[in-house]
């Protein structure tokens, strides 16, 4: 049996009245075990999702034919794979890039302008610290999991409109992959 791994608040309050499509075109990362927790999880809800990813240069959610990923309900506005959803996706609207030349992982937030809930994470340092400490868990799970190539390719993906909030150091197992 599944068990749900612990996630973030729901801020789908937030995200409800969003009218900003972070669910497209995103491509988040899936590592071979998050691809098992989801499928899983779909198989238990009785979800049925032909052929859910894509296996390229990384593994990530199919898309619908308007670019949504096929875990995103038009309707509701909610990920249908909420509880298992990708670390990226849990982790928004926080984001990170690993900067070989430090050894440190950087953390961005995006900017209020391409997300509701970075604004309002924004605006209260607290629920912001505990975001970021959930988000860490999951990106670091993230990169630990993913293969080399997979991690150099996302990697390259620009994220436009996130400024910087923080670095770690990181593991040089990390660094290792890229």
């Amino acid at each position: 049996m599944l068990k749900e791994v612990e996630r973030q608040i729901d801020y789908f309050a937030i995200c409800g009245r969003c009218k900003i499509d972070c669910c497209r075109d995103a491509r988040p990362p899936i590592t071979s075990r998050r691809e098992e927790l989801i499928e899983e999880y779909l198989k238990m809800h009785g979800i049925i999702i032909e052929t859910p990813f894509v296996h390229a240069e990384y593994t990530f959610p199919r898309e619908d034919a308007d670019g949504h990923c096929i875990f995103y309900d038009k309707n509701s506005k909610k990920c249908m794979v909420h509880p298992v959803k990708p670390e990226t996706c849990a982790a928004g609207p926080i984001t990170f890039d690993i900067n070989k030349r430090t050894g440190k992982i950087e953390w961005y937030l995006k900017t209020e302008n391409i997300c509701l809930l970075a604004g309002e994470l924004f605006k209260n340092k607290n629920a912001l610290e505990r975001h970021l400490e959930s988000a860490k868990k999951e990106i670091l799970r993230l990169v630990r999991e993913l293969n080399p190539e997979a991690l150099r390719t996302i990697l390259k993906r620009d994220e436009p409109e996130t400024f910087k909030i923080g670095e770690d150091e990181i593991d040089d197992n990390f660094l290792s992959k890229l």
